[in-house]
C-alpha cells in the first residue's frame, strides 16, 4: 500500500472541508498554505461560501468536479465520520485529517473515533490523523498545517524526513533546521495515528529516492513488532533516529491525555531500538543534533577521532565525554606528526587533542586541516573555536572550512560558544554544510552517531 501513502505527498487535486475566509480560523490558515505553496488543484468546501480566496467554493465533496485524490478535514470531529462517509462515496482514497477531539479525551470520544475508522476501512481509505497538522512535501510546495507563514519559518527542501506524532514537536525541529540550513525531504504529523502509523511511513520513506536520513519523535507505539521490522529494514540502508516520549509514568499519562495512546516501559523500547538498529535520542536537543549531523556530513571509515582548539576548556570537556563512547583518540600518523613539526612553532605539543593555544591564527587551523584529512589514523575532525580571540580571523576560518570541506571524506565538525558574533560566524558555517554546537558535549553526541551507524553499533546518544 506504500503507492497509495505516494499520494499524500503528491496529490493532483485536493479539497479542503472547513475552508474559511475568516483570518485567524484553521480552516482559513491551511487553504492559504495550501494556495500558496501547492501548484495542483484546490477545491475549498464549506456550504457557507460560493468562493473563498478566487476559488470557487462547493457546498460538499459530493459537488467537487472530476477526480479527487486527497481530502484534507478541518471540522468538529462530531461530523468527521458523515463527513468520511460522503469522501468514500466520492471515491477519494485518502484523508489527512487535522480535527482534534476524538480518543485523545476518552468517553464517547474513543466510540467517535472507532466509527471513523470502521468507515475509512469500509472504503479502503489511508487516513493520517486525527489531531495533527499533516504533511509537508518541499519538492511541490504542499502544506496542510494551520500555522501562517509568517509565524513559521519553513525548511528548504533536502535529504531528512521527519516523522513526529506531536504537531508542537515537529514544528519546533522543522524551525531549528531552518535556521541551520537543514533540509527537508518530507514531513508528517499523524497525530492519534487512526491508520496510518510509523510503521506504514517508514515503510514508505525507505523507498523514497530523497530522504537519506529519518527522525522521529513518538509517544507510543501501536504495532511494535511490525514497526521494529521496518526500523531493521530502513537502518539496513539510511540512519534512523528516535526519540520517545512517555517513558515515565507521569509522561505516560500526559500522553495518553493528548494523543490516546499509553507508552510502554523504557527497558523494552530500548532493547528493541538496539535490536533494531535505531540511533536513539534522549532528548528534542538531541534529536536535532543527531539528524543535522548525520544529513550534512559523510560517514566515518572508523572510530578515531582528532580534536583541535585555541582554547583548551571545550576540548578536554570533549576528551572525557568519548570516554563513554565507542570512539577513541586518533594517534596521528608519523608523516603527519612530521609535517606538523615543520609547519607548527616550536612551542606546540604535537599530539592529539591538538591544543593551538591562544594565539592561533587561521593558519594554524589550516595547517591542521592539511594533516588531518590525509592522516589515514583519523576518521573524524573536531574543531574548537574561540572566534572573540584577536588573533583568529573569523571570517577568513569560514573560507578556510569552506575550500576545506568539499574536498575530503571525513567528517568535520565544529564546536564555539559565545555572544553574536560567534552565532553569525556559526550561521555561515552551518550554510556551507558544517554542522556546529555550542558545547563539546553536544558536538559528541553527532559525531558518535556517524560513527555508530558506520560501525553498526547503536547507543543511546
Amino acid at each position: 500500500m506504500s503507492h497509495q501513502l505516494e499520494t499524500f505527498f503528491y496529490p493532483k487535486h485536493v479539497v479542503l472541508l472547513g475552508a474559511s475566509k475568516t483570518q485567524g480560523k484553521i480552516g482559513h490558515a491551511i487553504l492559504k498554505n495550501i494556495v500558496e505553496n501547492f501548484k495542483g488543484k484546490i477545491s475549498p468546501v464549506n456550504p457557507k461560501y460560493d468562493s473563498i480566496m478566487g476559488l470557487t467554493c462547493y457546498s460538499s465533496v459530493s459537488k467537487v468536479p472530476g477526480d479527487v485524490d486527497l481530502a484534507v478535514i478541518a471540522l468538529p470531529s462530531k461530523i468527521v465520520p458523515k463527513i468520511v462517509e460522503e469522501c468514500g462515496e466520492a471515491g477519494i482514497k485518502n484523508i489527512v485529517l487535522i480535527s482534534g477531539g476524538f480518543k485523545e479525551l476518552g468517553g464517547k470520544f474513543k466510540d467517535l473515533s472507532k466509527k471513523t475508522a470502521r468507515i475509512a476501512q469500509k472504503y479502503d481509505i489511508r487516513m493520517i490523523g486525527p489531531n495533527c497538522i499533516g504533511v509537508m512535501n518541499p519538492t511541490n510546495g504542499f502544506l496542510t498545517f494551520f500555522q501562517p507563514r509568517e509565524k513559521f519559518v519553513k525548511p528548504e527542501k533536502g535529504n531528512v524526513a521527519i516523522l513526529s506524532q506531536s504537531g508542537t514537536n515537529g514544528l519546533s525541529l522543522l524551525e531549528w533546521f531552518a535556521e541551520d540550513y537543514v533540509g527537508i525531504s518530507k514531513f508528517v504529523s499523524y497525530g492519534n495515528k487512526l491508520d496510518v502509523n510509523e510503521a506504514d511511513l517508514l515503510r514508505y520513506l525507505r523507498n523514497d529516492r530523497e530522504t537519506e536520513v529519518i527522525g522521529i519523535y513518538l509517544e507510543a507505539l501501536q504495532e511494535g513488532r511490525r514497526f521494529y521490522e521496518e526500523a531493521r529494514k530502513t537502518t539496513q540502508e539510511k540512519p534512523l533516529v528516535v526519540l520517545r516520549g512517555g517513558g515515565s509514568e507521569i509522561a505516560a499519562e500526559a500522553a495518553l491525555s493528548h494523543t490516546g495512546f499509553l507508552g510502554g516501559k523504557k527497558r523494552v523500547y530500548k532493547a528493541a531500538f538496539k535490536q533494531s538498529g535505531i540511533l536513539e535520542a534522549e532528548n528534542m536537543e538531541s534529536l536535532f543534533d543527531i539528524v543535522k549531523t548525520l544529513s550534512k556530513q559523510p560517514f566515518p571509515a572508523g572510530s578515531k577521532i582528532a580534536f583541535v582548539s585555541n582554547g583548551a576548556g571545550p576540548m578536554v570537556q570533549a576528551v572525557d565525554c568519548i570516554e563513554t563512547t565507542s570512539m577513541t583518540l586518533a594517534e596521528f600518523s608519523g608523516r603527519v606528526k612530521r609535517y606538523f613539526e615543520r609547519e607548527f612553532p616550536p612551542y606546540y605539543v604535537i599530539k592529539n587533542p591538538l591544543d593551538l593555544t591562544g594565539s592561533a591564527t587561521v593558519r594554524d587551523y589550516e595547517i591542521s586541516l592539511n594533516g588531518l584529512t590525509s592522516d589515514e589514523n583519523v576518521d573524524i575532525i573536531a574543531l574548537f573555536f574561540v572566534f572573540q580571540d584577536a588573533p583568529l580571523d573569523s571570517e577568513q576560518a569560514v573560507k578556510i572550512l569552506k575550500k576545506t570541506n568539499p574536498q575530503t571524506k571525513k567528517p568535520i565538525l565544529v564546536c564555539a560558544a559565545g555572544g553574536s558574533h560567534t552565532k553569525r560566524v556559526k550561521k555561515e558555517i552551518e550554510g556551507i554544510g558544517i554542522p556546529t554546537f555550542p558545547t563539546a558535549e553536544r558536538l559528541i553526541k553527532g559525531a558518535e552517531a556517524l560513527s555508530s551507524f558506520a560501525q553498526g553499533n547503536d547507543e543511546v546518544l
